[in-house]
C-alpha cells in the first residue's frame, strides 16, 4: 500500500510555522500515543529546531498504559518534557499551562529580571491531521475555539488562542508529509483514521490490522469475536494472508456471510476499523521505543 497524501494546504501550513516560529516561546507537539513515532511529522524537528519542546501523547485512554509509560520516557530522555492526556475526556489538559510554565522556567526568570515579569507566553501547537489537537485546545482554553470533527484536515488556518492572562496558543492545520516510505508509518496512521478511509482498500487495511492484534493482542481478538482460538499463523505466512483467515474466522462468528456461504471479510474488516478507533476492542498500541 503506497500512501501518499500531501494536500496544497499542508504545503501552506509548512510556509506558516517555518515563518511563525520566531514569534513563539515553545513548541507543543500533539501525538497519538497509540503511535507515537507514526503521529510525528520528520519535518517538525527542523522546522522548530531550537525551541523547547513539550510532547503531549494525547488518546492515553485508548493505548496499552505498560507502552505509555515506555514512550513517556524515550521523550524525556530526548529531552523534551511529556504530558499524558486524553482530550476528550479531559483527562491531563488541566496540567497543560503548568507544564508549559515549567519548560520555560528559565525563560520566565530571565524576563522577571528584566522587569518583564508576566510578559505573554506564546506556544505553538503542532499535530498531524485528526491526532485531536483541536479538542486538546478547546479542553485546555475550558471553551469552544477551534473547530473539531472526527476526520483528518478541518482545520485549515492559524489563529491564536488567550487561554489566561499569560498564555496564548497559536493553533496550526494539522501537517502530514509528501510519502511514507515506512509502509508501516502509513498503515499506523490508516489505522487511527489519521488520513482518509477513502483513498485505502478498506479489506487490505482491515488485514493488516488483525494480525497485528492477534500478533500482539490475541487474547483481545480472542474475546471481542468469541472464537475459541485463533487460527495458526503458518511459517512464512505474510499478514495479508494470516490477517484475511482471522477476519474470515471473525466475520463468520459475526454472521457477515453473502451468497454461496462466503464471509462478507470487507464488512469485517470496515466493523473491526470501527471498534478498533472506537476503543471497544480494548486498549492497544501500535509501536513501542525498542521497535
Amino acid at each position: 500500500m503506497n500512501i501518499q497524501w500531501y494536500p496544497g494546504h499542508m504545503t501552506k501550513t509548512r510556509r506558516m510555522i517555518a515563518e511563525q516560529i520566531k514569534n513563539v516561546d515553545a513548541v507543543c507537539e500533539i501525538l497519538d500515543a497509540r503511535i507515537p513515532l507514526s503521529s510525528r511529522n520528520p519535518d517538525v524537528d527542523e522546522l522548530t529546531a531550537g525551541k523547547p519542546r513539550l510532547v503531549v501523547l494525547n488518546r492515553v485512554d485508548q493505548a496499552d498504559p505498560e507502552a505509555t509509560k515506555k514512550w513517556a520516557a524515550h521523550f524525556r530522555a530526548k529531552g523534551y518534557a511529556v504530558l499524558e492526556s486524553d482530550a476528550r475526556g479531559g483527562q491531563g489538559t488541566a496540567k497543560f499551562a503548568a507544564a508549559v510554565r515549567e519548560l520555560l522556567a528559565d525563560k520566565l526568570r530571565a524576563y522577571a529580571e528584566r522587569g518583564m515579569a508576566g510578559r505573554v507566553v506564546r506556544v505553538m501547537i503542532l499535530g498531524i491531521p485528526n491526532v485531536g489537537k483541536s479538542t486538546f485546545i478547546n479542553k485546555v482554553a475550558g471553551r469552544k475555539t477551534a473547530r473539531t470533527e472526527d476526520r483528518p484536515g478541518v482545520t485549515r488556518s492559524k489563529q491564536w488562542v488567550p487561554i489566561d492572562r499569560g498564555l496564548e496558543l497559536l493553533d496550526t492545520p494539522g501537517i502530514l508529509w509528501p510519502k511514507f516510505e515506512d509502509q508501516s508509518v502509513g498503515l499506523n496512521l490508516a489505522f487511527t483514521g489519521a488520513v482518509k478511509d477513502d483513498i485505502l482498500d478498506i479489506e487490505t487495511l482491515g488485514c493488516h490490522l488483525m494480525a497485528y492484534l492477534g500478533g500482539q493482542y490475541p487474547e483481545a481478538v480472542r474475546t471481542a469475536y468469541k472464537l475459541a482460538e485463533l487460527p495458526e499463523r503458518e511459517d512464512g505466512e505474510n499478514d495479508i494472508a494470516w490477517g484475511y483467515r482471522l477476519l474470515t474466522a471473525a466475520g463468520k462468528k459475526r454472521g457477515f456471510l453473502i451468497s454461496g456461504g462466503e464471509v462478507d471479510t470487507e464488512r469485517m474488516a470496515k466493523i473491526l476499523l470501527d471498534e478498533f478507533r472506537g476503543s471497544k476492542l480494548g486498549r492497544f498500541t501500535l509501536e513501542l521505543p525498542e521497535d
